[in-house]
C-alpha cells in the first residue's frame, strides 16, 4: 500500500489524523514556525495515524533543530535577516516539455507564492505540440519563450538571457513550490559571495513502489540545517550534498565569469544529467558560496513506475559520469577518479551486495544496476553530446 504524506507543524499537531485507509504509513514533514524542521515515517493503523502516540518519535525526528529553533524564536534572531538588506529582484523561471499536466499544478503554485516583484518565464524546450502554449496562455503573468534546440541546459540558459532581473530561481516542472519557497532563496543572496541557493525538496506523493523507492534511497532532501559551502569546505567535484537543479537560484552575474550551463550535459541530451551540479561545480572553483537554505521548500512529484525509476538512475549513473569526465578532459581535474572511486566503493557497492544477499529493505538490484550500467555509459555519453552540439551550431 501507499504511504501518505503529511505537512504538519509541531506547535499546532492534532491528536490524530483519520481517513487515511488507502495507506499503511505517513511521510510527516514537520514545521516550527512554518520552517521545515525533521521528518518522519510513521505506521498508518486502521485508517489513523495516532500522533499522540508517536510524539516521542516526532521528538526525536526533530531533535536539536528543534530546540535551536525554538531559542531563536524566543530571542528573535533569524540568521538569515541582514539589517538594511533589501532581497534583489527575481525571475522565477520553469524549463517544461510536454509535461502539461504536472506543469499545471507548478504554475497555480507559483500563483500562490506573495508578490515581491518577480518575473514568471516558462521555457518551452522542443516541444512536440502547441499544448503547453496553449496552456501557459490561460495564465495572464506567465511569459512564454519557445525554444527548439533540445536539452535541458540550453533551456536553462535561455533562461537566463531572457530573464528580467538578477537572480533567476529555477523550478522544475514536476515541482511545486511552497508559498516561502522564494523568499527563503532571496533572503540568502545578502552576501555577494553567493552566487547560488539551493532549497529542501520533499516528495509530492508517495502513492506507488517507485516513489517510496525513490525516497527511500535517493531523495533529493538535503537535510534540515542551513549550510555554506566553498572550494575549501567542500570538494568542488562532490557537489551532490548541495541539493539539486528542481530547487535553486542563481545571480545571473555570475555566468559572466564562469561561463553558462555546459549544453552538452542533462535531460534531452545523451548524458541525461549533471548539469545543475556541474554549474555548482564552478561556482566553487571560482572562489565563491552557495548556500543550501531548508526553509526554501518545494514539493517534487517521483516517477511512479519501476520502469520509470531504472531509467532516472540509469540517467543518473550517465549523468555523473559524463560531468566527471568533463572535468579530467577541460579541466585536467585528476581527482576524478578519487570521487568516482569513493562513491563506487562507499554507496554503489554495498547496496549492491545488501541487494544480491537480500537484506531485508534492500535497494532491488535491477536499480543499483541501472545506476551502474549508466555510469560505464557516462564517458561515450558526454563525447557524443559534445558532437551533436557542433553539428547543432
Amino acid at each position: 500500500m501507499a504511504t501518505a504524506v503529511l505537512d504538519l507543524d509541531i506547535n499546532n499537531l492534532p491528536p490524530e489524523i483519520s481517513g487515511l485507509t488507502s495507506y499503511t504509513n505517513a511521510f510527516v514533514l514537520l514545521r516550527f514556525n512554518s520552517r521545515p524542521i525533521g521528518k518522519v515515517l510513521l505506521g498508518v493503523k486502521e485508517g489513523r495515524l495516532l500522533l499522540s502516540e508517536n510524539l516521542p518519535l516526532l521528538l526525536k525526528a526533530v531533535g536539536p533543530t528543534l530546540w535551536l529553533s525554538q531559542v531563536h524564536a524566543f530571542l528573535e534572531w533569524n540568521e538569515r535577516e541582514v539589517p538594511g538588506f533589501i532581497p534583489p529582484l527575481a525571475t522565477v523561471a520553469v524549463c517544461t516539455r510536454n509535461r502539461t499536466e504536472d506543469l499545471k499544478r507548478c504554475l497555480e503554485a507559483l500563483l500562490r507564492l506573495p508578490d515581491i516583484g518577480q518575473e514568471y518565464l516558462i521555457v518551452d524546450n522542443c516541444p512536440s505540440t502547441e499544448e503547453t502554449c496553449h496552456l501557459v496562455a490561460a495564465y495572464p503573468r506567465m511569459r512564454y519563450v519557445r525554444e527548439d534546440r533540445p536539452g535541458l541546459n540550453i533551456a536553462r540558459n535561455r533562461a537566463i538571457t531572457e530573464a528580467k532581473h538578477e537572480i533567476v530561481a529555477f523550478t522544475d516542472d514536476d515541482a511545486t513550490p511552497d508559498a516561502g519557497w522564494l523568499r527563503a532563496l532571496l533572503a540568502n543572496f545578502s552576501n555577494p559571495l553567493v552566487q547560488c541557493v539551493t532549497g529542501l525538496t520533499m516528495p509530492l506523493e508517495l502513492e506507488t513502489e517507485a516513489q517510496e523507492t525513490f525516497e527511500r534511497f535517493t531523495p533529493f532532501g538535503r537535510g534540515f540545517t542551513r549550510r555554506e559551502y566553498t572550494g575549501t569546505s567542500l570538494n568542488p567535484l562532490a557537489t551532490g550534498r548541495i541539493g539539486a537543479g528542481a530547487n535553486m537560484a542563481i545571480r545571473k552575474s555570475v555566468c559572466e565569469e564562469i561561463g553558462l550551463f555546459d549544453e552538452a550535459l542533462d535531460a534531452g541530451t545523451p548524458t541525461h544529467s549533471g548539469g545543475d551540479h556541474d554549474i555548482f561545480t564552478r561556482i566553487l572553483i571560482a572562489g565563491y558560496t552557495i548556500v543550501y537554505e531548508p526553509s526554501a521548500l518545494s514539493w517534487h512529484r517521483h516517477r511512479k513506475s519501476m520502469q520509470e525509476l531504472r531509467t532516472t538512475l540509469y540517467g543518473y549513473g550517465v549523468g555523473v559520469y559524463a560531468l566527471l569526465t568533463r572535468h579530467l578532459t577541460q579541466n585536467r581535474e585528476w581527482g576524478v577518479f578519487r570521487i568516482a572511486f569513493s562513491w563506487f566503493w562507499h554507496s554503489q557497492l554495498r547496496l549492491l551486495l545488501k541487494a544480491l544477499l537480500h537484506y531485508p529493505n534492500a535497494m532491488p538490484a535491477s536499480l543499483v544496476i541501472a545506476e551502474l550500467q549508466g555510469c560505464l555509459a557516462g564517458p561515450r555519453a558526454y563525447f557524443k553530446s559534445r558532437k551533436r552540439l557542433r553539428t547543432q551550431h
